[in-house]
């Protein structure tokens, strides 16, 4: 008999939490496993890609961060479906849907916790203290989840480490990378050879720093991605500030930047500002993400606090390098010095984590270091193959799940 699975999210936006659910529903060999998907606020992009896999997804519709009607709406949907296992994602839904479950005596009920959460109050706390011991398990994406939790009072043996999955993509050679990257500079409407004109007005301060000549000028200019939720914690003002330095070192390069979010509109600012519109583009959320990947020369990553991302994993698995901060998540992917570069955080000093982020990257563009870079790409693919795919991912969730309901079978 097929154990019935039953995954709720807050959302089916096009962000990490939500790409990962879409990829291990589908995936689920559905000979063993009956999944249902719970939305507890709104669709979005995912919905459809679950539906014509044959996934039933009920919209909650939750309005209000406190909503009677929406808990009872998916209390009711648990009855109805009876299933063996609710997986919970993300605080709303872990919220919701635990109490949820233990109401209707679900026998599993696992916690997804995606992320490093240091934004989490002392509410926020007090319900996962509170719906800590009726828990299962709580599967995460990274050791450093497990240890931001444990310091909070988790136990640590509850939590299980799956690490996300990337679906498996061709291997791309210098040649094809370099045509997928005239594609965009084509789109982009800027010129696939030339550079820009050199900008002294900040010589003095760049010698003092000792970064004007650490890349020279390619005729080809370098693209440089930041794939994002245009959100505090993914730090992209802080890509600009990175990139306002390597414009006045005379660094020939674009940033485009894939993403939206509440954010937009002051960082489209704080660009203007700085006078970056030749070279910082805001390409907005896109389905084709992928697509760029292959012709970055570099992946930028930021953020302040992850868990795993997957713009870094997708990046990695194409044979892009990435530069990124030195943060828990992060440091589970990037091999500094065999896929890329980590960032430190340099105990709080902005100003010096930012320099070293524009210096760093200009050093790895050096075109003395193009070999270097393309060893960077290929360990990159290997890895990814070897530690990330999404049928690893699923085959551990699936494992997780039977092991999980064979323990309460036990007892």
């Amino acid at each position: 008999m097929r154990k019935k699975i039953l995954l709720v999210i807050p959302t089916l936006d096009r962000c990490g939490a939500e790409k990962q659910l879409t990829l291990l529903a589908t995936g689920l060999p559905k000979d063993r496993f009956d999944v249902r998907v719970a939305v507890l606020t709104r669709s979005g992009p995912y919905y459809q890609t679950l539906l014509d896999d044959g996934i039933r997804v009920d919209v909650i519709g939750k309005r209000r961060k406190l909503s009677i009607a929406a808990y009872l709406k998916l209390k009711k949907l648990i009855k109805e479906f009876k299933p063996d296992v609710v997986h919970t994602w993300l605080f709303a839904a872990n919220a919701y849907g635990r109490r949820a479950a233990f109401a209707c005596r679900v026998p599993v009920v696992i916690c997804g916790e995606r992320c490093v959460d240091p934004w989490k109050g002392a509410v926020h706390a007090y319900v996962d203290r509170a719906l800590e011991p009726k828990t299962t398990l709580f599967a995460v994406n990274s050791q450093g989840i497990v240890d931001f939790y444990v310091e909070r009072g988790a136990p640590r043996e509850k939590f299980v480490v799956i690490p996300n999955g990337v679906e498996s993509t061709p291997t791309f050679t210098e040649a094809q990378r370099q045509e997928r990257k005239f594609e965009i500079l084509d789109e982009l409407g800027v010129p696939r050879i030339g550079s820009f004109p050199p900008c002294d007005s900040k010589s003095k301060l760049f010698e003092e720093m000792a970064i004007r000549d650490v890349a020279r000028d390619p005729e080809i200019p370098y693209l440089i991605g930041l794939v994002a939720r245009l959100w505090p914690q993914k730090r992209v003002r802080d890509a600009l500030w990175a990139a306002d330095q390597m414009k006045f070192a005379r660094m020939n390069f674009y940033l485009l930047v894939i993403g939206d979010g509440p954010e937009r509109d002051a960082l489209l600012r704080y660009r203007d500002d700085l006078r970056l519109q030749d070279r910082v583009f805001f390409l907005g959320e896109r389905d084709d993400v992928k697509r760029f990947m292959p012709a970055f020369d570099l992946l930028w990553n930021c953020s302040e606090y992850e868990g795993q991302s997957n713009a870094i994993l997708e990046a990695l698995a194409v044979g892009t390098p990435v530069i990124a901060s030195n943060i828990p998540g992060n440091a589970e992917l990037v091999r500094p010095g065999e896929n890329g570069l980590l960032i430190s955080e340099f105990d709080g000093d902005k100003t010096r984590r930012l320099t070293a982020f524009s210096r760093e990257t200009m050093r790895a563009l050096n075109p003395d270091n193009n070999l270097r870079r393309r060893q960077w790409g290929e360990n990159a693919v290997r890895i990814i193959r070897d530690d990330f795919s999404v049928q690893k991912m699923i085959e551990r969730y699936a494992e997780l799940y039977e092991n999980a309901l064979n323990r309460q079978t036990i007892r």
